[in-house]
């Protein structure tokens, strides 16, 4: 039967690390700009009608952030299925990745639209090193304009094994790592970073400096475009006029 609304209705929600409501959980999506993680006091799953309340020995609290992300794994499949790619063959990584230079601020240039970056300006990555050897990973994007509202997704990311650092799993929720995050080409001196993923349908094109010269945007288009990219499907991210520069970790 359907799911009765009421008191343990915890309502619609949009897909997205930005959640648009007190029970959002969010929907994941690979790569870098995944979702929120679940905050928030506990809340309760909806109750069908009918079906008299669980007798299950685990508290709600347990049992539906597990739920949550199962759901979430599913969802990812369907979305990923349903966008068009952008590269029938996405190469294996160019370079190796050394990780304390490729840590700090990174600001995003340019994009493959996606639901989970919908309406976003002035969206930055910032990648540290955490105490259990994990990758920390925190995005802010601004609504609408790169003045407007930030809004922040806060992860992690460990190393795929024998890849030299240069693939990475992404996760925004829970114990789960879902979201594949592949350095694909970079500067020497890390200036700057071109990110897929294995489907070719997400592409990010990061820089250390908000606004690159035109030369330089340029010949990253051009980079991705010798990826096997369509370039045509890149999206321009605005940035804060003045911003500057961020020097890369370590």
């Amino acid at each position: 039967g359907a799911y009765e609304s009421g008191p343990y209705d915890p309502g619609p929600y949009e897909p997205g690390p930005y959640g648009r409501g007190p029970y959002e959980p969010g929907l994941h999506e690979p790569g870098p700009y995944g979702r929120e993680r679940y905050h928030g006091r506990e809340r309760y799953a909806p109750v069908r009608q009918g079906r008299p309340p669980s007798t299950s020995p685990w508290p709600r609290s347990l049992l539906v952030p597990g739920l949550l992300a199962l759901g979430a794994g599913l969802l990812l499949a369907g979305c990923a299925a349903s966008r068009p790619s952008g590269n029938a063959r996405v190469p294996e990584p160019a370079k190796s990745v050394d990780l304390n230079r490729y840590l700090g601020r990174w600001y995003e240039i340019a994009r493959y639209e996606n639901r989970f970056e919908r309406d976003c300006e002035g969206v930055t990555a910032e990648y540290t090193l955490r105490s259990d050897g994990l990758i920390g990973v925190l995005n802010t994007c601004r609504e609408h304009t790169p003045g407007g509202r930030a809004r922040s997704s806060e992860g992690r990311a460990k190393i795929v094994a024998g890849s030299d650092n240069a693939k990475l799993r992404v996760s925004f929720f829970g114990p789960f790592f879902f979201g594949d995050y592949w350095v694909l080409d970079h500067a020497d001196d890390y200036a700057w970073a071109i990110v897929g993923e294995p489907s070719g349908k997400y592409l990010w094109i990061l820089h250390r400096e908000a606004t690159p010269s035109p030369a330089a945007l340029n010949d990253l288009v051009r980079r991705a475009g010798a990826l096997g990219y369509d370039t045509s499907l890149l999206r321009m991210t605005r940035q804060p006029p003045g911003q500057g520069g961020v020097q890369a970790g370590g």
